[in-house]
C-alpha cells in the first residue's frame, strides 16, 4: 500500500505558515553547536504541543523523538535527522526575521531543516493508525563543529535502544530550483580532516643565513610538496583536495621567525587512500625536518568521514519522490566536496541524505554558509511532504 501523496502534499501546504513561522523563530535566535539550549527548548515544546514522545539531552543538547505506528506487524523503523546548530556568520540580510545574536547565523539552513522535520513529524504522527513501523526524530546538535553531534550521538549507543533500520537526512540546496529534490548514489559528500603542522627551527637576522634555519622558505617548500605528492597520488585513487588555508611566521623584514604554522584541510571521497595519504603526509613531513634539520610537527585532527548515499535506499527514495512530485521534478546530483557528519549515521545504518532545492526560479541564489543566505521559504512545503512521504512509505 502507497500512502497517498496528494494528501500529504495537501497538508504540508496547510501546515506552511506553521512551518514558516516556526523557521523565523529559530532563524532569529540561532545558537552556536553543543550551544543549542533554547532551540532545544522550543523543539521540545513544539513536540510536546503535538503529543509526541521525547526525550532532551542527547548528546548534551539533542533531542530524539519516537512515533509509533498503530497498526500490528514489524515495520520498518525510519531515522529522520535535522541538525539544529548555526555558524560564527554576521548575518548582512534585511528582514524581519534576522539573527538577533550577533555574529550567530543560521546560514546552512539548519533553522530549515528543524522546522520541516517538526512539520513532517505532524504529518507522520496523524496517520500512525495507518503504519506499523517507527519513525524516529533525531534533532541533532553540533553538525559543523567536530567531533560532530552525529558521532556523539552513535558513539553513546543511545540509538541501540530504538534499533533504527535506514536514516534519511534532508538537507537544502541554493543551486537547486525550489519544488525540486536532488539525489546522489554511493559516496555524495567527502571526508574531512584539518591539518596543523609547526616546523621550528633557528632564527635570526635575514642579513646572517649561515646562522639561522629558514622557516618560511621551509614551509613554503613543504606545502608544495605536499600538494605535489597528494595531487599525483590522488590520481589513482579517488578526488582528493589538500588545501591550505593559512601560513603564520611571526617575523620582520629583515628577522627570520624561529616557528611557523600551517593550517589545512584534507578531503577524499575513498576511506582507504584517505589513510593512506595521511600516512604519506607524514613521511614527506619527517624527510623535509631530517634534510633541513628543523623540527616539523604535523598534527592530523580526524574529522568526518566519507558519506555514503546507500545504493538501494537512494534508487527507491528517488522513485518514490518522482512518484510524489513528478518524475522531473528528481535530479540525479554529483558528488561534492563538502563535508557531513550525517556520515557517521551512514557508516552504521543504510542511509540517505538527499538535496531540497529552495531558490526561486529567477532569484538570485543564496549560498551556504554566506552572510547573506536565505530561503524561498514556499519551498519548505516540498520538504515537508518529501520527508514525511518517505518515511511513511518505508515504514510500513
Amino acid at each position: 500500500m502507497m500512502f497517498p501523496g496528494k494528501q500529504i502534499l495537501r497538508e504540508a501546504e496547510a501546515l506552511l505558515p506553521d512551518i514558516i513561522e516556526i523557521r523565523r523563530h529559530l532563524h532569529r535566535h540561532p545558537e552556536l553547536s553543543y550551544g543549542e539550549n533554547n532551540t532545544s527548548a522550543y523543539i521540545s515544546g513544539l513536540l510536546r504541543r503535538e503529543g509526541i514522545e521525547h526525550i532532551t539531552g542527547v548528546a548534551g543538547t539533542g533531542i530524539i523523538g519516537v512515533i509509533g505506528g498503530g497498526l500490528p506487524g514489524a515495520g520498518l523503523t525510519a531515522g529522520l535527522r535535522a541538525d539544529m546548530d548555526a555558524l560564527p556568520v554576521t548575518e548582512d540580510n534585511n528582514t524581519s526575521y534576522c539573527s538577533i545574536n550577533n555574529g550567530v547565523m543560521h546560514a546552512c539552513g539548519h533553522d530549515a531543516h528543524m522546522a520541516m522535520l517538526v512539520g513532517a513529524a505532524r504529518i507522520i504522527n496523524r496517520m500512525r493508525d495507518r503504519f506499523s513501523g517507527k519513525a524516529l526524530l533525531v534533532f541533532q546538535p553540533g553538525e559543523e563543529k567536530a567531533p560532530g553531534g552525529a558521532k556523539l550521538i552513535t558513539d553513546s549507543g543511545i540509538l541501540d535502544n530504538y534499533h533504527p533500520d535506514i536514516f534519511l537526512g534532508q538537507h537544502v540546496a541554493p543551486e537547486l530550483l525550489s519544488g525540486t529534490a536532488g539525489f546522489c548514489s554511493g559516496p555524495a559528500m567527502a571526508s574531512c580532516d584539518e591539518i596543523y603542522i609547526t616546523v621550528t627551527g633557528k632564527g635570526g637576522h635575514a642579513a646572517r643565513p649561515s646562522e639561522h634555519t629558514d622557516q618560511i622558505r621551509i614551509a613554503s617548500e613543504l606545502v608544495i610538496k605536499l600538494k605535489d605528492m597528494i595531487e599525483k597520488a590522488a590520481l589513482e585513487q579517488a578526488p582528493t583536495v589538500l588545501g591550505i588555508g593559512r601560513i603564520t611566521g611571526m617575523g620582520a623584514t629583515n628577522v627570520i621567525p624561529e616557528k611557523v604554522e600551517i593550517a589545512g584541510t584534507f578531503r577524499t571521497f575513498d576511506e582507504r587512500w584517505r589513510q593512506a595519504a595521511k600516512e604519506l603526509m607524514l613521511r614527506i613531513t619527517g624527510s623535509l625536518a631530517a634534510e633541513k634539520g628543523v623540527r616539523i610537527d604535523m598534527k592530523i585532527v580526524e574529522g568526518y568521514p566519507v558519506l555514503v548515499n546507500n545504493s538501494d535506499l537512494t534508487r527507491r527514495a528517488a522513485s518514490l519522490c518522482g512518484k510524489l512530485l513528478g518524475s522531473d521534478k528528481v535530479r540525479d546530483i554529483d558528488p561534492r566536496m563538502g563535508s557531513e557528519d550525517f556520515s557517521f549515521y551512514a557508516e552504521k545504518y543504510p542511509s540517505l541524505m538527499y538535496r531540497l532545492g529552495v531558490t526561486k526560479e529567477g532569484d538570485t541564489i543564496r549560498q551556504l554558509h554566506t552572510s547573506t543566505f536565505d530561503i524561498d521559504e514556499p519551498a519548505m512545503a516540498t520538504g515537508t511532504a518529501i520527508l514525511a512521504w518517505l518515511a511513511l512509505n518505508m515504514m510500513h
